[in-house]
């Protein structure tokens, strides 16, 4: 028994250590055309379809970096982003805008978006363009569920982010109120207001189009260097985020992250509720890391996440305590109140769905209320077989004896009370009677730690 527990433990490191491993760092293949087919002077074009989040501020700076090392020509970022975090979109504006080849912003398909967040790249770049039926702007800064940021902190956050766009607008020479207001009063602009205020300089029906209107376009680049773009016989070297980025930014989706972390946390419930099956602690323990990743990604808030950790715990307390449905309710109140904490103070595009939030409360319950009476059937049902059949069967300390803990015991937890000396976890012991609940115990003869 006792190298069949430690071997399960094994195997369940082994798991979190190739976890672990799949996310050391190693570099990233390039994808497109190789550059001797390409040659120098050409156009590097870069996607971004999604919300701002780290893993795409990483995906850019190696574009970037790819252009500067194959001295490309000009960089084209084709954008359709309902928004991002602010502290990751400062950190694309400044790259865009500290490039010594011009950076072109593109936002398309025809129909995009680029909201709050790309609001913000799109005014930064060199030359900004929009594609037919798309939008720009709603950059007032919100709550993590779309909500009204109150108190003192609105006017400070408000009048700093305002003061950012209009800095971008007025260094890159456009509308600086027309942009100031995108923040202030969530102005959006379709492409033909855009073009019409001065923020955006080209609208373009698709790439061909666009690379025609640049073809001659000047440029002043942030050193100051005049620069005219032409496009005429130059090739297109598309850089695609890799298999390691793309998975890395569907982490990065709240709702996965939210899913992942309550799938983490029911496993090592499940684990708790009957030690020793393995797999359940295992698979719960690698969604909670993968989890914690994601949430540190979406800079989700510690008192949303350790709040919902709450309601799972009271979930798990209501299996082994009777207070009648109130460590239930307490989990349910505890959960709602995380999700609705856990991306508070960032852009409606990583709010969780509600219809997540019910699925995984109501999930819960229905699993609770089995449990619950999963467990008093069965101590019924041991109740009932007498006494005497527990009587030289053996279990293994889950919980120190001292002298009351807790023991597996024929697949299940019982409290159990150590007849002796204390008795240590992992240590076989033996039942010597049972009175109502309780079994009384006392070290095996052959007991030793698992």
């Amino acid at each position: 028994m006792g190298f069949v527990i430690a071997h399960r433990r094994h195997f369940a490191l082994l798991i979190m250590l190739a976890f672990c491993l799949a996310f050391l760092p190693v570099p990233l293949a390039q994808s497109g055309a190789p550059a001797s087919e390409l040659g120098n002077e050409n156009i590097v074009v870069l996607r971004v379809d999604g919300p701002i989040v780290p893993v795409v501020a990483r995906y850019l700076e190696r574009g970037l970096e790819y252009a500067q090392e194959q001295k490309a020509h000009a960089v084209i970022i084709e954008l359709n982003t309902p928004g991002g975090l602010l502290e990751t979109t400062n950190d694309m504006v400044r790259q865009i805008m500290n490039q010594p080849m011009p950076v072109v912003v593109y936002v398309s398909p025809a129909g995009g978006w680029a909201g709050s967040a790309g609001t913000f790249i799109t005014i930064a770049a060199d030359v900004a363009a929009m594609a037919p039926g798309s939008r720009i702007g709603a950059a007032h800064p919100v709550g993590g569920q779309g909500e009204e940021i109150q108190g003192p902190m609105a006017d400070k956050i408000t009048e700093d982010t305002a003061a950012w766009i209009r800095s971008i607008a007025e260094t890159r020479g456009r509308d600086a109120e027309k942009a100031e207001l995108a923040v202030i009063e969530s102005r959006s602009y379709t492409d033909n207001q855009a073009k019409e205020f001065n923020l955006i300089d080209i609208q373009a029906r698709d790439m061909d189009d666009l690379l025609k209107q640049l073809d001659g376009w000047q440029v002043t680049l942030i050193s100051g260097v005049e620069q005219e773009i032409g496009t005429e016989g130059r090739a297109l070297d598309r850089q695609e985020m890799t298999s390691g980025e793309r998975f890395l930014y569907a982490l990065s989706n709240p709702n996965i992250a939210y899913l992942l972390l309550s799938i983490g946390m029911l496993g090592l419930l499940l684990e708790f509720y009957n030690p020793g099956s393995i797999f359940p602690g295992a698979a719960g323990g690698l969604a909670l890391l993968v989890a914690l990743y994601s949430l540190g990604t979406l800079e989700a808030s510690w008192s949303g996440i350790l709040l919902i950790m709450l309601g799972f715990v009271l979930f798990g307390l209501e299996l082994f305590v009777a207070s009648f449905g109130f460590l239930t309710a307490g989990g349910v109140i505890s959960i709602i109140l995380g999700s609705f904490m856990l991306f508070a103070g960032n852009s409606p595009a990583f709010a969780v769905n509600w219809g997540v939030v019910a699925g995984v409360v109501v999930s819960l319950v229905a699993f609770v209320v089995i449990a619950v009476q999963a467990v008093v059937k069965a101590q019924k049902q041991r109740t009932t077989t007498g006494a005497e059949a527990f009587i030289g069967d053996t279990g293994w300390v889950v919980t120190p004896l001292d002298p009351t803990g807790e023991i597996s015991f024929q697949g299940e937890r019982w409290t159990a009370i150590a007849e002796d000396s204390p008795i240590e976890s992992g240590v076989e012991v033996e039942v010597l009677r049972q009175k109502g609940l309780r079994l009384y115990v006392k070290r095996a003869e052959d007991g030793n730690r698992g």
